[in-house]
């Protein structure tokens, strides 16, 4: 059972979903989702021209992959434009609409005209009371109130006050037929029985002008909560200059959908000094009187960070689900439980998927490809009899196991009577070819012994050669 609470996303189909309107999506789904409500996701696709179907799809496999799972939709607005025009025609017939057949030079004109004698560029109601019919070409605008004052009861920014006569007699359906964004949103919203608007800030003056549409079509009007934009480093608004902001290039960079959402309600929300909330944790604890009147700065470092302790927090078998688009396909073909123990090995390391990726190389190789510098200096003949009897050892070394590793090299050392560095980087480069990796003996345990011994003889055959 609801509570009656219905909240909504809807995106525009006319490209990828930027971390923007992930939030926004996230902040309507945690809100109904605190309060038992419903979310609904509706594609607003009436800009024939701009909208696809791979952006759909995309949209769609972000919210997906984020798991923001939707209760209704998701809708189409443009298989509603039938009713859209049933309620124009329901504003033109109770003359609180009108055809206006100004073309757009006249319009250009009439603005410059506007700002060269310092008023606002509004609409100058020239159509307003010629009681035009439909003619080729025009469009239909919304009787405005010309006094007045409409309150936005902001949910987050407190009330926000709009002189009526500074609002446009706003196009409410285009010379082509299909509605505009103001009028379908309003349509929509009201017939879904959508409760609480959540949106970003750039919609702030949208928001008179829907409520007077509201009101003349009869309908309750929404809650409205208009969300901070996020900016840059540099304070300007979040765009491509400043880095990815696609959802799913984030996924392709590696970044657990976890660590996104995590990072992504904190960007305008806070409880306490609180960094790190499960999902849970966040539908617990998730209000609009904690989501703060300032934009928020997107800060990469800081998602970098968070990504990274998702990573070492996550089960192996989550990790290897997320990598499997990662991975050469000679990896995804390996044997299973050999590449969960590489990710176990590289997970406390690793900032990003791609980075346990790159870095696991070595673990699939099958001749290593050595470091020259690291080669030049840890693989000499002055090493080579230690090796030798590394490999004789390990052969016969029947507990194989981390404890059994550390134990036979900690007597191999104090039997040779040599410091444990000597071996250490020589044994290093020769298993993975370079000076920086997961622990000796981890190492040695996710390879196996055979992996092992046959890396050793390679390191004594690199040595003899004389490379």
């Amino acid at each position: 059972m609801t509570t009656g609470i219905r909240t909504r996303f809807a995106p525009s189909p006319t490209g990828f979903l930027h971390v923007g309107g992930a939030r926004t999506a996230l902040f309507n789904w945690l809100f109904a989702r605190h309060h038992g409500g419903e979310f609904v996701l509706r594609i607003e696709d009436t800009d024939q021209e701009r909208s696809t179907d791979e952006s759909t799809r995309a949209i769609l496999d972000a919210m997906t992959w984020l798991g923001l799972n939707w209760d209704e939709g998701p809708h189409f607005q443009a298989q509603r434009v039938d009713l859209h025009r049933q309620m124009v025609q329901k504003l033109i017939d109770e003359n609180k609409a009108y055809f206006c057949i100004c073309t757009p030079e006249e319009l250009e004109a009439k603005r410059k005209q506007a700002l060269a004698t310092g008023r606002k560029p509004k609409y100058d109601g020239t159509c307003r009371d010629k009681k035009l019919s439909k003619s080729a070409g025009s469009v239909v605008r919304f009787r405005g109130a010309q006094g007045g004052v409409t309150i936005v009861e902001d949910l987050i920014k407190g009330n926000i006050s709009f002189n009526n006569d500074e609002l446009d007699d706003l196009v409410i359906e285009r010379s082509d037929g299909y509605p505009t964004y103001n009028f379908a949103v309003v349509i929509d919203d009201a017939l879904m029985k959508i409760t609480h608007v959540i949106r970003g800030d750039d919609h702030v003056n949208n928001t008179p002008r829907q409520i007077l549409l509201y009101q003349a079509l009869g309908f309750a009007i929404p809650k409205f909560a208009h969300v901070p934009m996020i900016l840059g480093a540099d304070k300007a608004r979040l765009s491509k200059r400043h880095g990815a902001t696609s959802v799913m290039a984030y996924k392709e960079m590696g970044f657990l959908p976890e660590a996104l959402v995590n990072y992504l309600v904190r960007l305008g929300w806070s409880h306490g000094d609180q960094e790190i909330f499960s999902l849970p944790e966040l539908v617990n604890l998730f209000s609009l009187e904690s989501v703060g009147k300032s934009p928020a700065v997107f800060n990469p470092e800081k998602l970098l960070w968070l990504n990274s302790h998702y990573i070492k927090e996550a089960k192996p078998d989550i990790i290897y689900e997320e990598m499997r688009p990662l991975w050469p396909q000679s990896v995804n073909s390996a044997d299973s439980d050999f590449v969960r123990k590489v990710i176990a090995d590289l997970q406390p390391r690793s900032k990003t998927l791609v980075e346990l990726a790159t870095a696991a190389g070595f673990y699939f190789t099958q001749k290593v490809q050595y470091e020259e510098e690291a080669a030049q200096k840890f693989l000499t003949p002055g090493i080579a009899s230690h090796l030798t009897a590394i490999e004789a050892g390990l052969s016969s070394l029947e507990n194989f196991s981390k404890e059994g590793i550390e134990s036979f090299l900690q007597m191999f050392v104090q039997e040779r009577e040599i410091k444990l560095k000597v071996i250490a980087q020589p044994l290093r480069v020769a298993l993975t070819g370079k000076t920086v990796s997961p622990g000796i003996d981890e190492v040695m345990v996710t390879l196996g012994k055979s992996r092992v011994i046959r890396r050793i003889q390679d390191a004594q055959d690199y040595i003899e050669a004389g490379n």
